[in-house]
């Protein structure tokens, strides 16, 4: 039921932003941006024909980030890190898990870019808040970045 409802929270949300898209697409949109980046690169392809079978013809333009993709690629150019399409969406995916959960974890084996991709995104939300972006996501940042093995049970 927490899906369901993280679907539906995602939904309203981009419903009450954009009035005049079709609900069959918000609702698309909806289920992909708050699912996808759950999933590892083997799975995508079944959960695009789930959706191609629940949504028969229904064509889904995907959402323009714009400024902010602008600014990753800005960020990570700066700190001498190369910027491929597909790290660039896994950033942008942080950012679509955020609006949806209450609480985060990046895992995974060492060296995998973790710990960069939450510091560019917070890097490029300061960046286009200190550029006058009235988008109230657009903020400042603070991440704190927590050792599992240093936390006792207790």
């Amino acid at each position: 039921m927490r899906a369901v409802k993280s679907v539906l929270v995602m939904a309203g949300t981009l419903r009450r932003r954009d009035t005049v898209t079709p609900e069959d697409i918000l609702l698309i949109w909806a289920m992909r941006d708050s699912n996808v980046p759950k999933f590892l690169e083997h799975d995508l392809p079944l959960f695009e024909g789930i959706v191609s079978d629940l949504f028969p013809g229904v064509d889904v333009p995907f959402i323009d980030y714009g400024q902010l993709k602008v600014k990753i690629e800005k960020n990570l150019t700066d700190n001498k890190y190369s910027c491929p399409p597909k790290y660039v969406g896994k950033v942008i995916q942080l950012l679509e898990t955020m609006l949806v959960r209450h609480g985060i974890m990046l895992v995974g084996t060492t060296g995998t870019g973790k710990t960069t991709c939450s510091k560019t995104l917070g890097d490029a939300l300061k960046d286009l808040h200190d550029d006058g972006s009235t988008d109230p996501m657009h903020k400042h940042v603070k991440i704190s970045t927590l050792n599992p093995k240093s936390v006792t049970m207790g």
